[in-house]
């Protein structure tokens, strides 16, 4: 069978994504609970990373074989832990609560569009996998580092999430806002470590013609953490729901990049 161009695999990779959130949009018509569809992206860019590695990939074999293991991996514990979160949760979550009664009446047609776009992303982002499995150079020290920065973004992020779970867990820190290991040092050490992951693609990819695509992955997936769906959206949920709490955290822990906390003030969320 003849390797897919990469037009094509992009098409098709498309096109299957769209009915897989398509398909997703209504379950959540029938759950009433749109949390499904991160469940759906995270899944959902793992597969079209690798698929389209291996169609339409034309770089080293082993570096191929390296960069669909490193995105299936993420994918994986990053789909597995965002699922037991929707099965855990006996509601949808905050942001998609807010987001369906800001719709109203046109919830469905809003949420219909909001996963299709969330389609379109899976494959924006897969590719610099794509990319790094480019390179045809033979495996050596720029892989291996790459191989290092990947695996402290999947440990710190797998580690947030389950200090955050813990926080959570706690019926107690309800309206608190979590400020303990990583969530001291960063308001959003997921996707800090989410973002630091990708980074690993660049190395690999150095070298390839497309080594470009890598590093403009990074680039779009920081603006669109810091600007656009990760960090805007979730703040303003933790506003809603923390109030006071959130801002005084806010004012002692920075939004991405970790640093030490500000001493504690008088009156504390604690």
């Amino acid at each position: 069978m003849m390797p897919l161009g990469l037009g094509e695999a992009v098409l098709v990779a498309w096109a299957c994504m769209a009915a897989a959130m398509a398909v997703l949009w209504l379950v959540q018509l029938r759950t009433g609970d749109a949390s499904i569809v991160d469940v759906g992206w995270a899944f959902g860019t793992g597969a079209v990373g690798v698929a389209l590695v291996g169609t339409a990939g034309g770089g080293d074999s082993a570096r191929r074989a390296l960069a669909a293991a490193m995105v299936a991996v993420w994918s994986a514990r990053l789909g597995v832990h965002l699922w037991r979160r929707v099965r855990a949760s006996a509601r949808e979550e905050g942001r998609y609560r807010y987001l369906r009664e800001a719709l109203g009446a046109r919830a469905g047609v809003g949420l219909f569009a909001f996963f299709q776009v969330q389609a379109a992303w899976a494959v924006m982002f897969a590719m610099p996998v794509w990319a790094a499995g480019e390179a045809t150079r033979a495996l050596d020290w720029l892989d291996g580092f790459g191989v290092a920065v990947w695996a402290a973004g999947v440990l710190g992020e797998s580690v947030a999430d389950r200090q955050l779970a813990r926080f959570r867990a706690d019926p107690r820190r309800a309206a608190q806002a979590c400020d303990t290991g990583l969530w001291g040092w960063s308001r959003h050490p997921n996707y800090f470590f989410e973002w630091l992951q990708w980074w690993g693609f660049v190395s690999l990819g150095a070298g390839s013609e497309y080594w470009w695509v890598t590093v403009a992955g990074v680039v779009v997936m920081y603006v669109f953490i810091t600007r656009i769906t990760g960090i805007p959206y979730t703040e303003r949920q933790a506003m809603r729901s923390r109030g006071d709490a959130y801002r005084r955290y806010r004012e002692r822990v920075p939004a991405f990049f970790p640093r030490s906390p500000r001493p504690r003030t008088t009156g504390s969320e604690r």
